[in-house]
């Protein structure tokens, strides 16, 4: 995907050319989630009893609060604080509009976990910088709370089975809107930071009450004293009597008696409650024991499958990931779906009704089953048992791993993300039990997933530890080792860290050749990487012959047609155009574009970008017709394949803008920019190159529309970041600086200008060589800044310069070359050499029709500035089809509101002026007014000479009263965007002066208004006014 680079804007004879972009690869506010998010998901009991006090509680401490409320229901194990804080959110879901956040505090970090719910349920991205600093996830955290969504409503928190007060600490939210809500296991946290409410076990009258719903009133009736004991053994403890009843209930011939008996047979304690004080209570014990009960009852196949979902990361479970698993280790299907059925029947899992065919299991469940799995030998028998779970497990994410594709689409994203948690367990923990061959697979598949989405932050660890971790097991001379070097710089690469991806990538080339010879088609990739960045970076000579090598090795050893083929003609295309070789980069990118399709089909996020390409094509070639349709269907088709969030989305909507921008279209321009800008810093963070190319071009919005103010610290800030991201060497520094020096010269402020473009001029130079078509327009640009000093004789060089550059380098037909011969005749055309102007207008004028066709914005440029010389030799005759055709033309290309259609009507109602014939100028000068104000806003330089010339007007008209306000406005925004010294705020002080004159004159010589005007021209002369 591609990103625009302003390079500068050339102006000469009153006409813009703004210069060729630079691509980089990469890849508003928004609506409010149309639901409120809430993520609760645990079952309530069959009946909730002996809670309806705590219940009450809870809501009035929830509810009373001027600040943060925090409570905290505190208890053992299997108390029943969960399912107390379960019937809460459920009762009073109302009371909370701002949604409820229900995170599990034991199983998972918090801080990550508030930031997956936010991204999941909110749908929101997260920066990771702001104002330079890189943000720590606790900072992340505090983040989403201040920007929480819907905007208002309380916010209920629950943080379940919280196991230290320090982990509430590092994430609590500080707005008084929010709830927390806690579970633990842990006494008097602090009674100055949480309201606590100590949760016990349940009366014996309640207990009973539970486990009938249960087992039902005829069977408690018939064992009424056993049904206590019963109770009693259980400890009342909720959880035991959900378990214990549900087991009863589906065994009814099993009597309370026996079910005790075997209760206190087997008298277990749970793992998590032995870590505890000694003097626990015998109840405490009764969560272990109702699940080993429930655990015994299960035949051996489906303790199996318990025992496997122990390896599963604490997150959701798709079924199938537990049926692959089991397939490798040779169990039927039907006893795997049969052991599902048990776990389920004996709450053992949990089923997610929000997703098809995916479980959960319950923290303490997994606990248990962890447990279990240790145990494994004594269930089935042999001690490799447990070793065989690990690597079936460890296969079957490296299978899905490898199915994440390099290019990912929405569609993709949605079907992968659920095993994700799954595969990062086997990074984490299981990574001694993957074969050596499927090592590098689960990082490149991590890898992949989060770079796909422009996550890049969230990538490079994974990255990163893949290198480490192959290195150590295979050593260092391994193809693995090269490519995980190679993913890695592409990391960097992507992130703008050309520095750190260059080494990275040469070691990855030289390892390659080294172990697969110097044919090979990862050899290749890795020429075209290496190229890529030499591109980035502005070295063209470095990067044309790699790509070469790269496209004519692929093409040999993969045949013609081949996706890697196609990218390497595009990448080949993206070079000759960024060297301004349009006739070169044409057939690569349609060819490129063909084979795509062919092979990849019409949608698929590779075709789009080859049709962003296409279009910046006919974009830098000023076919703005041919390049808005192309633009319009790669940004649709970015949507439809990777979401409304993503760089390729963002870069599309810079490219749009871009175009709308070079159309005179600023206001469908501007909000496109702001919203690439946004979405930038959301995916890649405050500092980054795109962040920085879109602050560049928001500002040259800004500048076109003589906003100079907002436009200046837009250009200052990616100046700054480009050096620190880049370097104080770069081609996009060169950029930045030459940009930054135009706004100055569009200011007046030519002392501030010309350092900034002779430093921009050297750096090209040193980066690009002597001879660069960048190196080029920047002797124009410095030309125009000395033609606009009146320096002459300095201007005239550089413009010959450029001009013969321009030549040697694109040919003597380039829209660039006509562009020069025009400023060349501008320069002559203000030295009053009209002979040496007349033939090289006529030159550009005849260049451009042939290259960009007789109907061209650069075209009507042309008309215009050669009507502009015939006006001033006084052929108006000649002049005036000249100025009409080029309003025409305007029209036509432009629509009927575009600043050059305002300049084209003001040029041709000065030829009226010049003529004599006010009754045709006065319109037009109005139109013209009326137009800019439109268009620019009433505080802009055109708008303040499109003022001063119908203030003119009047003048010639003897109507001074209407003259005098005008030109009082017209100085008032000269000297605010361009300074009391600029050369149009000097001219229009002395007009307004020479107006002043006029009652001086009238009183001494008592005459007309053309013999009044004759004199203060005579007064002029001498030296008098």
């Amino acid at each position: 995907m591609t990103n625009q680079n302003w390079q500068g804007v050339n102006i000469g004879g009153g006409e813009t050319n703004i210069n060729n972009p630079i691509i980089n690869f990469g890849s508003p506010e928004q609506n409010s989630p149309p639901n409120i998010p809430n993520n609760l998901i645990y079952k309530s009991v069959v009946k909730f009893v002996g809670r309806d006090d705590e219940l009450t509680k809870i809501h009035h401490q929830l509810q009373q609060s001027d600040k943060v409320a925090i409570s905290a229901v505190a208890g053992m194990g299997g108390v029943g604080k969960t399912q107390l804080v379960t019937e809460y959110a459920r009762k009073h879901e109302a009371d909370y509009p701002g949604g409820i956040c229900w995170l599990n505090a034991r199983a998972t970090d918090l801080a990550a976990s508030i930031v997956q719910f936010y991204r999941l349920y909110i749908g929101k991205e997260i920066p990771k910088e702001f104002g330079g600093k890189l943000l720590n996830l606790q900072e992340q955290v505090q983040w989403c709370w201040q920007h929480w969504q819907p905007f208002e409503g309380l916010v209920l928190v629950v943080l379940d089975d919280v196991t230290n007060l320090e982990s509430l600490g590092e994430i609590q939210p500080t707005a008084n809107r929010f709830r927390v809500l806690i579970t633990t296991r842990l006494r008097n946290l602090n009674p100055n930071f949480v309201q606590e409410i100590s949760l016990d076990v349940l009366p014996e009258i309640k207990a009973l009450e539970l486990l009938t719903a249960f087992v039902g009133e005829k069977r408690i009736q018939q064992e009424e004293i056993t049904a206590k004991d019963l109770c009693k053994w259980l400890g009342y403890l909720p959880l035991g009597l959900e378990l214990v009843g549900q087991y009863l209930a589906e065994d009814p011939d099993l009597s309370l008696a026996e079910m005790l008996e075997r209760l206190k047979a087997q008298h277990l304690d749970d793992e998590a409650l032995e870590r505890r004080h000694s003097t626990l209570s015998a109840a405490q014990l009764g969560v272990k024991a109702a699940f080993e009960l429930s655990w015994r009852e299960l035949d051996e196949k489906t303790q199996l499958v318990g025992a496997l979902l122990s390896l599963f990361a604490p997150d959701v479970i798709p079924w199938q990931l537990v049926e692959s698993t089991s397939e490798l280790l040779n169990w039927a299907k039907a006893d795997v779906t049969e052991a599902r059925k048990q776990l389920y029947k004996r709450n053992l899992i949990q089923i997610l009704k929000e997703k098809n065919a995916c479980y959960q299991i319950h923290p303490l469940i997994r606990e248990f089953f962890q447990g279990k799995f240790r145990q494994v030998p004594l269930i089935a028998g042999g001690e490799e048992l447990g070793v065989e779970f690990k690597q079936a497990f460890a296969v079957a994410m490296v299978a899905k791993a490898k199915e994440i594709p390099e290019t990912l689409t929405r569609k993709v994203i949605e079907s992968v993300e659920d095993t994700i948690p799954h595969i990062q367990e086997v990074a984490q923990n299981l990574i001694d039990v993957v074969k050596d061959e499927d090592l590098i697979l689960v990082f490149v598949g991590l890898g992949k997933f989060y770079e796909g989405q422009g996550l890049y932050r969230l990538a490079e660890p994974w990255r990163m530890q893949c290198l480490s971790t192959v290195k150590t097991r295979l050593g260092e001379e391994h193809l693995h080792v090269a490519q995980s070097l190679n993913n890695l710089a592409s990391l960097y690469y992507f992130q703008g860290n050309y520095t750190a991806a260059e080494p990275l990538y040469q070691q990855a080339l030289a390892m390659r050749k080294r172990l697969l010879g110097d044919e090979h088609p990862d050899v290749a990739r890795n020429l075209n990487n290496l190229a890529e960045l030499y591109r980035s970076q502005g070295n063209y000579t470095a990067a044309e012959p790699l790509y070469q090598q790269a496209l004519a090795m692929r093409k040999r050893l993969l045949g013609d047609e081949h996706p890697d083929v196609a990218r390497n003609l595009n990448n080949l295309a993206e070079l000759y155009r960024s060297q301004g070789n349009y006739t070169a980069a044409e057939p690569l990118y349609q060819q490129a574009l063909a084979m795509r399709k062919r092979l990849l089909g019409d949608e698929h996020p590779d075709v789009a970008g080859n049709l962003n390409n296409l279009a910046l094509l006919y974009f830098s070639q000023g076919n703005y017709t041919a390049a808005e349709p192309l633009y319009k269907q790669a940004l649709a088709m970015y949507k439809r394949l990777l979401g409304d969030e993503h760089p390729n989305v963002a870069s599309s909507l810079n490219n749009l803008a871009l175009l709308y921008f070079s159309q005179g279209n600023y206001t469908a321009a501007e909000p496109l920019y702001q919203q690439a800008l946004a979405m930038y810093k959301r995916l890649l963070g405050d500092e980054h190159p795109d962040v920085a190319q879109s602050l560049n071009n928001l500002a040259e919005l800004y500048r076109s529309q003589g906003n100079y103010t907002a436009a200046e610290p837009l250009y200052q800030q990616a100046l700054a970041m480009r050096k620190r991201l880049l370097g104080d060497e770069h081609p996009d520094v060169a950029g930045n600086l030459n940009n930054l020096a135009l706004l100055y010269f569009s200011q007046g402020n030519y002392t501030a200008a010309e350092p900034l473009l002779q430093q921009a001029l050297a750096m090209r130079k040193r980066l690009l060589g002597d001879e660069h078509p960048d190196v080029a327009r920047n002797l124009n640009n410095l030309a125009e800044l000395y033609r606009s000093q009146g320096n002459y004789t300095a201007a005239e060089p550089l413009y010959q310069q450029a001009l013969a550059m321009y030549k040697r380098l694109l040919g003597d037909e380039h829209p660039d070359v006509a562009q020069s011969l025009n400023n060349l005749a501008s320069l002559y055309y203000f030295q009053g050499n009209y002979t040496a102007a007349e033939p090289l207008y006529q030159q550009a004028l005849a260049m451009r029709k042939r290259l960009l066709g007789d109907e061209h914005p650069d075209v009507a440029r042309n008309l215009n500035n050669l009507a502009e010389l015939y006006r001033s030799q006084g052929n108006y005759t000649a002049a005036e089809p000249l100025y009409q055709q080029a309003l025409a033309m305007y029209k036509r290309l432009l629509g009927d509101e575009h600043p050059d259609v305002a300049q084209s009507l003001n040029n041709l109602a000065s030829l009226y002026y010049f003529q004599g014939n006010y009754t045709a100028a006065e319109p037009l000068y109005q139109q013209a007014l009326a137009m800019r104000k439109r268009l620019l806003g009433d505080e802009h330089p055109d708008v303040a000479g499109n003022l001063n010339n119908l203030a003119l007007l009047y003048f010639s008209q003897g109507n001074y009263t209407a003259a005098e306000p005008l030109l009082q406005q017209a100085l008032a925004i000269f000297e605010q965007k361009l300074g009391v010294n600029h050369p149009n705020t000097v001219e229009c002080r002395k007009n307004l002066k020479y107006l002043h004159l006029v009652p001086l004159v009238r009183r001494v010589f008592k005459i007309g208004a053309i013999a009044i005007l004759a004199i203060i021209v005579f007064m002029i002369i001498r030296g008098w006014a």
